[in-house]
């Protein structure tokens, strides 16, 4: 079997090929399925997706059964204001490679997030529930998510939040270096939803992929929802930094993209098919955090 991983050197794809490379995950062996398979990992500089032409050109030569679409423009702020950008790449985007899984006989998993909901609501969010994005972000992934479904009956949507991951910048990172420099942190309360760890992402989406299963998925961390503040004090917790973590609201620190104030997702789709396999975020943060804090004292 063939992969494709776009978008390779972000912290999801960068997980998949890691664990693919590897044959195993931190959280076990994968399935039989991907044993010896190639893997083809690309970003930007190797595939413009936008472009439908090199894309039409990319899966005659390569010929891939099984497309993991990890590429999108993920800044919210820099979509809010360059929302032509945005569409262009999370959204015809996915609408280029969907229609090329199709042609092509392959199976496709597209990454989608939690801004797709207007993030207003007081309990998780379910795969049925109508989208109502309030941002440029999140309009540009909630058409991409329908090109998607549209153009390719063998796909999969996958919609996460608030990940983070060994590559790339993110706000485990971010909070250990500022609590590092500073001795003090102020982190908004009034913003709630589920850290997700991209290990177990790309686990969830690898078992997804196995199966024949079609549609739209929520996968993030479980466990209760909480809320960015909380997030950073688990952090310093489990890393041992005796760092005061100050609570603020989203009004003191105004951004030109609209953060949702509660955008919890429920894996409710999962638990009805494959099985949800996504470990509770306390879990899945100490995980990561043993190993990261490990990585950092051998460098």
């Amino acid at each position: 079997m063939t992969i494709l991983i776009t978008g390779a050197k972000g912290q999801l794809g960068n997980e998949l090929c890691k664990i693919l490379g590897e044959g195993v995950s931190e959280r076990g062996k994968l399935p039989p399925l991907y044993d010896g398979c190639t893997i083809i990992d690309i970003d930007v500089d190797d595939l413009d997706i936008t472009s439908s032409d090199a894309v039409d050109a990319f899966f005659p030569t390569h010929k891939p059964n099984l497309v993991f679409n990890c590429a999108a423009m993920t800044n919210v702020d820099g979509c809010e204001g360059n929302e032509d950008v945005a569409y262009q790449v999370n959204a015809i985007g996915p609408k280029n490679l969907a229609l090329a899984c199709k042609r092509h006989g392959a199976r496709l998993l597209h990454v989608s997030t939690d801004y797709v909901f207007a993030g207003n609501g007081s309990k998780p969010y379910v795969e049925t529930d109508e989208p109502a994005p309030n941002t440029a972000y999140g309009r540009s992934k909630l058409a991409g998510e329908q090109f998607v479904l549209a153009s390719c009956r063998n796909s999969c949507i996958c919609r996460t939040a608030w990940l983070y991951g060994y590559v790339g910048n993110n706000f485990v990172k971010t909070m250990l270096r500022l609590a590092r420099e500073k001795g003090i942190l102020t982190v908004v309360d009034d913003q709630v939803g589920n850290p997700t760890s991209a290990v177990d992402l790309a686990w969830q989406m690898l078992l997804l992929a196995a199966s024949k299963e079609t549609g739209i998925f929520h996968c993030t961390c479980n466990g209760e929802a909480v809320s960015w503040n909380a997030f950073a004090k688990r952090i310093m917790e489990k890393a041992s930094l005796d760092v005061e973590v100050k609570a603020c609201t989203t009004a003191e620190f105004p951004r030109p993209a609209r953060r949702p104030a509660y955008s919890a997702l429920d894996n409710k789709h999962l638990s009805d098919t494959v099985g949800d396999s996504m470990r509770d975020w306390e879990e899945a943060l100490d995980s990561f955090l043993e190993h990261y804090l490990e990585q950092e004292n051998q460098q």
